[in-house]
């Protein structure tokens, strides 16, 4: 037994054999849930040999595992330690844009003083992850492998700035270079090294290489094993990123483990962190996890575990809803209405969203842009017409203002519509009503249909982005005041109330 760790084995299993995380530890490894929820034992396995130094294709994801060398060559250079400050700006950038990626929930916390940090490795993503979650108060670095992220200037600048990383060789030199953290270890920073040594897929652990281990045995610090969930999801090797949510669970340290007792520590953390994702996405297997990523089902957007029960239902729900497809149909129906004759402005819509559910609030966009252009044309085909909708909260001056404008700057006088207060609907409206000034025919309207429909698309797609913008990034920089979504929400209804009343009064 190793501690706290409730992990039990033997001698080293076999070469090449992983640890699955999609269906459970595989059979051909011997490996098996017993009753404890975490505890493994294995049975016997055939062809056990040592697992230090097996594997020596590594590929050029951060944080690499070291094989013990020959020799002992001098390090490619002493590592800066890192700065608490820098960490804590990391851990902001990071949670920000996994904010924007579906979010990052972690379980658990780091040791007090120094200790490395080992854990599976599926994506290049699963740094930012670690760096977002992992106590700033440690100043985390990254083994990073030096012929690929500090060959070039621009992905060394990269690494050193938003990955904290340091240079360890993989043809030789890699011990020494770990090495040279130890007087960062002891100095109570935290080391991040993925001993697979390569990005998997995602479904399970491959063996670990010992030079993690041998650099904590030699600092005097405790190993932490770390399991990570859903980076494949949200970056997948050799494939595009899309939207997921990602678990971090931090397991208790271990005191000189074996390379299988850390391996199959960071494997239960793995598997006990996809099991919450599936549990939180309410699927039952990994094909439908990835279908509920894509399509926002768990909402919820916790920045820590902790802080789910500190969660605003009313956000929840909007939330849901806005991880539904009706949100499509929702945002382009507002925008149209708003366009004939709705009185509340689709950017409300988008307040609303885009705080809730940053991820998916910004997508409304081209369809919230889409309904306006759509409304627009017919408000402005109605009115050539003689039919005008009703259109509340605007006054004649307004329409005298917009009539204006469009008589003497043609369809792109609607490029005043987002600062001037005065509704879209009355400049489409206008727009129908303006005449051919060469022929001075009431009946002919001197801007078309596309005119009017690209004019509009410029101006209000601008507007539409930077509304949405500002409140997603709003969005992710509030994650752990959400409870107070609902006050939020009220205050946003007052704000607009005012502003409503003021531009209407200014413009009687």
């Amino acid at each position: 037994m190793v501690g706290t760790a409730g992990i039990e084995t033997g001698n080293g299993l076999g070469a090449g054999r992983r640890t699955d995380l999609r269906t459970g530890l595989r059979a051909r490894t011997g490996v098996r849930r017993t009753s404890g929820p975490h505890t493994l034992r294995r049975g016997p396995a055939s062809g056990h040999r040592a697992l230090a130094g097996r594997r020596h294709g590594l590929d050029s994801g951060i944080g690499i595992g070291a094989n013990p060398d020959a020799t002992s060559p001098a390090p490619l250079a002493a590592p800066r330690t890192g700065t608490k400050l820098g960490a804590r700006l990391r851990r902001r950038l990071w949670r920000t844009v996994l904010g924007l990626g579906g979010n990052v929930t972690v379980v658990g916390e780091l040791p007090p003083g120094g200790c490395v940090v080992v854990a599976n490795h599926a994506s290049h993503a699963d740094t930012p992850a670690l760096l977002a979650t992992l106590d700033a108060a440690h100043a985390p670095r990254v083994a990073a492998a030096a012929d690929y992220w500090f060959t070039k200037r621009l992905r060394r600048a990269v690494c050193l700035r938003l990955a904290a990383g340091f240079p360890v060789r993989r043809a030789g030199g890699g011990s020494a270079d770990l090495a040279a953290m130890e007087p960062a270890l002891r100095a109570g920073h935290a080391v991040v090294i993925y001993p697979e040594g390569t990005r998997g897929d995602g479904s399970e652990v491959a063996d670990f290489r010992g030079g993690a281990l041998r650099l904590a045995a030699t600092a005097g610090v405790p190993v932490v094993p770390v399991g990570i969930a859903g980076t494949a999801q949200l970056m997948p090797k050799h494939g595009k990123p899309r939207p997921a949510r990602v678990r971090v669970h931090i397991g208790a340290p271990l005191t000189a483990p074996t390379p299988d007792q850390a391996r199959f520590a960071v494997a239960e953390l793995a598997m006990d962190a996809y099991a919450a994702r599936r549990a939180a996405l309410g699927t039952s297997d990994t094909k439908s996890v990835t279908d509920a990523d894509s399509t926002g089902t768990d909402s919820t957007g916790t920045d820590n575990a902790a802080d789910a029960e500190k969660d605003s239902r009313l956000r929840i729900v909007i939330a849901r809803i806005a991880a539904s497809p009706r949100i499509w149909l929702l945002a382009a129906a507002w925008a149209f209405a708003e366009a004939l004759s709705w009185p509340l402005m689709p950017e409300l819509l988008l307040a609303m969203v885009c705080v809730a559910a940053p991820s998916r609030g910004i997508r409304l966009v081209p369809f919230v842009t889409a309904g306006t252009v759509a409304g627009g044309v017919l408000a402005m085909q109605l009115s050539l017409l003689g039919a005008t909708p009703p259109a509340p909260w605007t006054t004649d001056r307004m329409r005298g203002a917009a009539r204006t404008q469009l008589a003497q700057e043609g369809a792109s006088a609607v490029a005043h519509q987002p600062w001037n207060g005065i509704p879209y609907k009355v400049y489409a409206a206008e727009a129908g009503r303006v005449g051919d000034a060469s022929t001075e025919s009431p009946g002919h309207a001197a801007i078309g249909p596309a005119e009017w429909a690209w004019e509009t698309t410029k101006a209000r797609a601008v507007r539409n982005w930077v509304v949405a913008g500002v409140f997603t990034a709003f969005g992710v920089l509030t994650l752990r005041l959400r409870r107070w979504y609902g006050v939020y929400l009220g205050g946003l209804a007052v704000c607009f109330a005012t502003g409503l009343w003021l531009i209407v009064q200014g413009w009687q």
